[in-house]
């Protein structure tokens, strides 16, 4: 089964002819229409007719089937997403973050932490969020000292994660 991959999200509408504002999470803005058609987790099919760029990481897309402002601010929030097998090939020990949701997270010595959860950006770097065996999340930096193997093909990470007290030394408290 190929996994959707999200390529952004609809966050209102443009002008009166139906294009909508779509917060992207591509390279760059314009390149959500590189994929092909879209389609939202409820079957909706849109072929993208333009895109020009709105703010940072915003394009303003001409969606077919949509044509006017009401249909654009109907789809507020919508999901705009492609097959996994559409995303560009990539060499060895490469990633999509997206190839990373349910590998299994573990220690160094393979005592299992998690699940890969999600992968988020909150605008100070990438965060990657596991699911503990008890049902918690668990949030850390997703950076090579934090996460330093990934092995996709495995199906596994391995997770250093920072003791307590070194944490508390970073930030200050004793």
């Amino acid at each position: 089964m190929d996994r959707d991959i999200l390529l952004g999200v609809v966050t209102g509408a443009s002008g009166l002819k139906g294009e909508v504002k779509v917060k992207t999470f591509t390279a760059t803005p314009d390149a959500i229409v590189q994929y092909g058609d879209l389609h939202t987790k409820d079957g909706r099919r849109f072929v993208p007719r333009f895109v020009k760029a709105g703010a940072k990481d915003e394009a303003v897309l001409a969606l077919s089937g949509v044509d006017d402002r009401s249909a654009a601010e109907a789809l507020k929030g919508a999901e705009l997403l492609v097959p996994r097998g559409r995303l560009p090939a990539i060499d060895e020990g490469e990633y999509y973050h997206a190839d990373l949701i349910g590998l299994r997270a573990e220690d160094v010595e393979d005592r299992l932490i998690g699940t890969v959860k999600a992968i988020h950006n909150f605008g100070a770097g990438d965060v990657i969020e596991l699911e503990t065996p008890d049902g918690n999340d668990l949030l850390l930096a997703f950076t090579r000292d934090t996460v330093p193997v990934v092995d996709v093909k495995a199906g596994r990470i391995v997770v250093q994660v920072p003791p307590d007290d070194a944490a508390e030394e970073e930030h200050g408290v004793e």
